[in-house]
């Protein structure tokens, strides 16, 4: 539940961002009758994610279980993909995202009232998908419909309501750092969800090691546990893993987060500093 939690907050709270940062910006420059077609675009990207969400999860129900596997395991590796390359553009792109959508929506402006709906659909269409796509890969390797569509609609929550404090002015926090930590822990939630697909692909037949592993742990940590169930929500953890998903865990896992924790903060260069004027000739010293 905390891994959805953790993914509704860091998606839904992006998304809060763009859509503050738009109207914001409308309002501040006087465009308030450009404000219906912007929350047009933000409604029909909301209505597609939640149409995607429900097409996967009710058309998935139709296929045969090694379909529904092979399935649920594509989607899952699609799904790491997806959030793995976010939380790096996330953190690259932060300092900067005022800037680079004030210039979007100058175009838009621009070019009238569809490029506006059209700007606004895929600034939160984008964050939505790849919510619906990750929480739903979430609830295939949990196996459980409930908890972690709560813990989803919680982190939205959250997120619509930090998004409503921004706007506001109520909340100052250092965004580089919120979303490098965030991202952090969501590339460790990635890991497992990797993991899941990996043993979803060796079920449906596509990949072979289902039952060649490493270590069985089940005794101890029951699936069926309060602690095996919080590991499992959490970090789609496994008590009886194949040897492949423990690699493909830890091929991941280990380059990835130190990648995105050592990598440069990408910070914007220092301006080169003035040349020097000599007084007695006026003109810049060597």
């Amino acid at each position: 539940m905390f891994g959805n939690y953790l993914i509704g907050l860091r998606e839904g709270l992006e998304a809060s961002l763009v859509v503050c940062i738009l109207i914001a910006y409308l309002v501040k420059t006087g465009r308030r009758d450009r404000l219906a077609p912007v929350w047009a675009g933000i409604a029909a990207a909301v209505v597609l994610s939640m149409a995607f969400g429900a097409v996967l999860q009710y058309g998935s129900t139709q296929l045969s279980f090694e379909a529904q596997e092979a399935l649920g395991g594509s989607l899952s590796i699609i799904a790491v993909g997806l959030v793995t390359w976010m939380v790096f553009w996330m953190r690259r792109t932060a300092r900067h995202l005022k800037a680079e959508l004030h210039g979007k929506l100058d175009a838009a402006l621009a070019m009238g009232t569809f490029a506006l709906v059209l700007t606004a659909f895929l600034a939160v269409g984008r964050e939505g998908l790849e919510t619906a796509l990750f929480i739903w890969t979430a609830v295939q390797a949990t196996s459980d419909g409930v908890r972690p569509l709560v813990g989803a609609a919680l982190g939205l929550l959250t997120a619509v309501l930090l998004g409503w404090l921004f706007y506001r002015g109520a909340l100052r926090i250092n965004l580089a750092k919120f979303f490098t930590w965030t991202g952090a822990m969501l590339v460790v939630v990635a890991a497992g969800v990797l993991a899941y697909g990996v043993h979803d692909l060796q079920e449906a037949g596509w990949i072979p090691g289902l039952h060649a592993q490493p270590f069985d742990i089940s005794g101890a940590v029951p699936k069926d546990s309060w602690y095996g169930t919080l590991l499992k929500g959490v970090f789609n953890f496994q008590p009886d893993p194949s040897w492949l998903q423990v690699v493909a865990w830890a091929a991941y896992l280990v380059p990835t987060l130190a990648l995105f924790l050592w990598q440069p903060g990408g910070s914007a260069p220092k301006p080169a500093a003035p040349a020097q004027t000599s007084p007695a000739a006026g003109k810049p010293s060597a």
